[in-house]
């Protein structure tokens, strides 16, 4: 396909952008803020951290399900819509359940239904990139300013009426979600029902299982930060609209990393980024185990923008080169499942009782595990050519 001119590039990215910003947006909410809403229902840090764990179980089966159905239909926008729909009831079960299994049910369908929304919204937004209609660095770089504006009036928000509106923001902004995606340009035809072989043929392709291990060690170090990092900010004694902002100013290095995405695959490739994103994870969780103080959070969070922008770019950059068009419903959902969810899952189980027994020394063992990534990220074979 031949380059569009950039006007048109503009306009051919809106509808993506709009369906990134509302998944983003709902993801904004719901990491800093629904585990501080669970805390303040009366859950402890173990039933919390036991909730999000059986969640990202869920999100194991739920996601690769979800991809190669998408792989085999013509039009997957209508399973991402249905997946929102789905996950803004259950972002409203919040609100009529008690006790700690009515919040666990509603928290395993929410991780159920939306499991599949960022696999999902990145193979349709990776074919139109494929098909040379806009740059993806910069399209996906529409969620991230969406999260950080979300995560801001979210924590305004709850700091005027509380935790109960968080399940409300989540609930509208999943309903935004549907609509983004019944928006979205029809897929060109005869290109999602295509998907050959099944999970064992796409695990199978050369690289990829180094990638869901690489992945995985490196966002799994998130876990203890999106579990736990709200709760034990405010046990700091910092205020709701600080964690906001700490949240979204995480972000906004994301952003500007997305942005010079292209340059710096050029520069330095996806191994460099991932070597960057485990080299900075292992700085970050050092220095958040030792300290809550607030200069240090403001200066490590910008840290964010590698420990997971760097790798997430570096994964899709990699899915682009290792991955045929036919597959990449169901590779997009295995790494999201199996490349970060499994070893994320495991983490969260584990940082409940590390964080009532050390607090922010759990940090430590997140710095752990990007050390352990450096290896791996410089083994990693790059194929020569990138297919957009």
């Amino acid at each position: 396909m031949p380059p569009l001119p950039q006007r048109s590039l503009a306009i051919h990215a809106l509808p993506y952008l709009a369906l990134y910003g509302a998944v983003f947006a709902g993801i904004g909410v719901v990491q800093p803020f629904l585990p501080a809403f669970l805390a303040s229902r009366g859950l402890t840090a173990e039933q919390i951290a036991l909730a999000l764990a059986l969640g990202s179980g869920v999100r194991l089966v739920a996601g690769p399900a979800a991809g190669r159905w998408a792989d085999r239909l013509a039009d997957p926008r209508l399973l991402l819509g249905l997946m929102a729909l789905v996950a803004a009831a259950a972002a409203g079960g919040f609100l009529v359940v008690a006790g700690f299994l009515g919040f666990l049910a509603a928290q395993l369908l929410l991780n159920a239904a939306s499991a599949p929304l960022v696999p999902l919204s990145d193979t349709l937004c990776l074919a139109a990139a494929r098909d040379g209609r806009f740059d993806y660095g910069p399209v996906r770089a529409g969620g991230s300013v969406a999260y950080i504006l979300a995560a801001i009036l979210a924590g305004w928000l709850v700091g005027r009426s509380g935790y109960g509106i968080v399940p409300w923001l989540i609930a509208a902004l999943l309903l935004a979600a549907l609509l983004a995606a019944v928006l979205l340009p029809r897929p060109a035809a005869g290109g999602p029902r295509r998907g050959t072989g099944g999970f064992r043929a796409t695990l199978r392709l050369p690289g990829f299982a180094r990638l869901l291990i690489l992945s995985g060690l490196i966002q799994s170090s998130h876990a203890a930060y999106y579990g736990f990092g709200s709760i034990h900010w405010a046990a700091a004694g910092h205020s709701a609209a600080t964690i906001g902002l700490l949240w979204a100013e995480g972000v906004v290095g994301e952003v500007v990393l997305f942005y010079l995405g292209r340059h710096l695959v050029g520069r330095i490739g996806p191994r460099g980024l991932a070597l960057l994103a485990a080299g900075s994870g292992v700085l970050r969780w050092a220095i958040l185990s030792s300290t809550a103080w607030l200069p240090a959070l403001v200066a490590t969070q910008w840290l964010h923008a590698f420990t997971f922008g760097a790798q997430h770019l570096a994964a899709m950059h990699l899915l682009l080169r290792l991955v045929p068009a036919s597959q990449t419903g169901t590779a997009q959902s295995l790494h999201a499942a199996l490349g970060v969810g499994l070893m994320t899952g495991a983490m969260t189980l584990a940082c409940g009782p590390l964080y009532r027994s050390f607090g922010g020394g759990m940090f430590w063992v997140m710095a752990g595990l990007c050390l352990a990534a450096i290896p791996l990220a410089l083994s990693l074979k790059i194929p020569r050519e990138d297919k957009p």
